[in-house]
């Protein structure tokens, strides 16, 4: 982070500044008072269970410079004066009030941003949107100093954490934004502003709050509220959501897919399993047409989708296509995302950081494409699915009724009809069913054994993750 002032953080808050050090300077952003470091504004976060305010004293004994605080907060305890001092007991450190700390924090965010002359990057959708920002930022650092969220901070607190992490040279922001319902991806575009959105698809995930894929269309497309003529979206065309024919927007608008009609058409795509897919790239210049074929190593046919996104992005930025190429041939998987691991002659391919129809599907390809003496997928309920759960856990059980599968184990309720629609065309392939992931664990080590390769998949709150751990003995 870029050193900002007292007085700085207090316009960006409207807040009001109860101490006279306006021009004390601030080098980063807390909202742990067990880690907050001495030059950091301690930000104590109010959630459904818990008020950090009562952290104050640990955040300002961990000695952090400054902190801002709601004003409900003095309020509530009739304080008129700054009652905190630091461990000395001798010096009095900075508060600043605020309506809300968590809006606050947001309200920094977006001021901090506007201090940088950078290009700004928002990447949403259904699923892929980790793998494509990832992407994205291996393309652009080729050329530019890139940042970038890390892990999940993709909500309305990672986001702004994220943001005020950018050091001071940064050139390209890259910010995945995440949603499980309608106006919380407004909330970060809003932030954020960026220059250039990309949506990568428009599936179920999180269909229960929006209801149906339109639901989810619109949820998506608010990264755009924000755009005018300069700005860029960029969309999968062969998604059938968004409809591009009856796209009527002021904005560039920029598709991939082997749909001829897109600006970048993905061909040739060649599935190497483990070791990643090779594919063509052609991008249309004016009446000619530049081509590049590109070599990733994390494996997934549908990846060359989420590529051609990243690329897109970068030609947008002025990185050209054998930069692009050079960055994703680097690119390294996100953990818990078909990252493909081994012990004791198995090989487990972890995609357990969450589920959705289409990522359970790619799932299956990719298990589908690794070597392997017997094909194992240990599949868990798709959460959040709302009234049509069970259709579309049937939609999973009947697509892998052609991928060459040996063993299929379901985990969870709604798990069952994937397993009822895989065995009716099916009958001749074993299944078994448990009803958690802690049954599941205590038999697994006994059903596996050396040269199998495994798919281990679920919603995040199906802790697939822990069955991972138990093969792996870790």
């Amino acid at each position: 982070m870029k050193t900002l002032t007292l007085e700085q953080i207090n316009h960006a808050v409207k807040g009001t500044l109860i101490c006279q050090a306006t021009e004390l300077l601030i080098k980063g952003v807390s909202t742990d008072s067990r880690t907050v470091k001495a030059g950091e504004l301690f930000i104590p976060l109010i959630g459904e269970h818990l008020d950090a305010h009562k952290f104050i004293p640990q955040a300002i004994a961990n000695g952090c410079s400054a902190v801002l605080v709601n004003r409900s907060y003095y309020e509530k305890n009739a304080l008129s004066q700054n009652p905190s001092q630091k461990a000395d007991a001798s010096v009095e450190i900075p508060f600043i009030e605020c309506e809300d700390t968590t809006k606050g924090l947001q309200d920094l965010a977006r001021y901090y941003l506007s201090t940088f002359n950078m290009k700004k990057v928002g990447i949403t959708g259904s699923t892929g949107k980790t793998t494509t920002k990832e992407m994205v930022y291996s393309i652009c650092s080729e050329k530019y100093k890139t940042e970038r969220n890390l892990g999940n901070f993709n909500n309305h607190i990672g986001l702004p954490l994220t943001v005020l992490s950018f050091a001071e040279d940064t050139q390209v922001g890259i910010l995945e934004m995440g949603m499980s319902k309608k106006d919380e991806i407004n909330l970060l575009a809003e932030i954020v502003r960026p220059d250039i959105g990309v949506i990568t698809n428009i599936g179920t995930a999180h269909i229960e709050n929006l209801k149906n894929r339109k639901g989810v269309l619109d949820a998506k497309m608010e990264i755009t509220n924000y755009f005018g003529k300069e700005n860029v979206l960029i969309v999968n065309r062969d998604n059938d959501l968004p409809d591009i024919e009856k796209l009527d927007v002021e904005y560039k608008l920029v598709t991939v897919g082997e749909n001829g009609r897109s600006d970048m058409v993905i061909s040739n795509i060649t599935d190497l399993g483990e070791n990643g897919i090779t594919f063509t790239m052609e991008h249309r210049i004016g009446n000619e047409y530049e081509s590049q074929t590109f070599k990733l190593n994390i494996p997934g046919r549908h990846n060359a989708y989420n590529s051609a996104l990243a690329v897109a992005v970068g030609l947008e930025l002025g990185v050209s296509l054998e930069e692009a190429a050079r960055g994703l041939e680097k690119m390294e998987n996100t953990d818990k995302r078909l990252s493909i691991k081994g012990k004791d002659g198995i090989k487990i391919i972890d995609d357990t950081y969450n589920a959705s129809v289409d990522s359970m599907k790619s799932g299956i390809d990719v298990l589908e494409s690794v070597f392997g003496m017997r094909k194992i997928a240990i599949l868990a309920d798709m959460l959040e699915m709302g009234e049509k759960s069970a259709e579309y856990h049937e939609e999973v059980g009947e697509y892998l009724t052609d991928k060459n599968l040996d063993m299929l184990i379901t985990v969870g309720e709604a798990s069952k009809h994937i397993e009822k629609a895989f065995s009716d065309k099916m009958p001749g392939i074993q299944t078994i069913h448990f009803k958690n992931q802690e049954d599941l664990n205590k038999k697994v080590r006994e059903i596996v054994k050396p040269g199998d390769v495994i798919l281990i998949k679920g919603s995040r709150g199906m802790k697939m993750d822990e069955v991972v751990k138990c093969l792996l003995g870790e």
